[in-house]
């Protein structure tokens, strides 16, 4: 058991190199072996994370599309977290930057993105040029398919950083700048 480096990993044509992989003897695994065969590991988080997936059952077919994000060590994080965990924290109430838009994403929604149900006049995606309606594909490199992937990819951007919005309007993708301003 532990942490180890994997140099090359090949999923059908997509690539990725240097890939820390966690090699554990979980009961699961022996489980799922007896029940439907031999099974070597399962790839997880820090392979997939790097990509888009779609899962089309019938055709038994699985697209992967990169989307730039480079995942986190996991192992180093949690040490760390098990670490910490003695120690009291504040937390946050209420989000550290504020974006000024509100999205939704109804459940038989399969599309990319999540709509952008209201932008708040004032705030700061409407000062960057979002629009009710327009349907948010990435934000700071991170995609947003779903209400949490969208929680997930603002709490990594600190108030007053500028980062890349990707939408969709109209059938077009375009580009925006948005800068979050402070919530505290």
């Amino acid at each position: 058991m532990g942490q180890f480096p994997i140099k090359s990993l090949e999923l059908g044509s997509h690539k990725v190199a240097d890939v820390a992989a966690v090699v554990m003897d979980h009961p699961l695994l022996e489980m799922m072996s007896k029940a439907v065969g031999p099974i070597e590991g399962i790839i997880g988080f820090p392979f997939f994370a790097r990509y888009r997936m779609t899962l089309d059952y019938q055709a038994k077919r699985m697209t992967l599309v990169p989307n730039g994000y480079e995942p986190v060590d996991l192992v180093q994080k949690i040490e760390a977290a098990l670490l910490e965990g003695s120690k009291p924290k504040a937390r946050i109430v209420a989000p550290a930057a504020q974006w000024g838009l509100v999205v939704d994403k109804d459940a038989q929604d399969e599309e990319a993105g999540v709509t952008l149900k209201q932008v708040l006049v004032g705030g700061a995606a409407a000062a960057a040029g979002l629009r009710s309606g327009d349907r948010l594909l990435t934000l700071d490199g991170r995609w947003t398919d779903s209400v949490a992937d969208c929680y997930e990819a603002v709490r990594h951007v600190p108030p007053g950083t500028t980062v890349p919005v990707i939408v969709e309007r109209g059938g077009k993708k375009m580009t925006f700048t948005v800068k979050p301003r402070s919530g505290l």
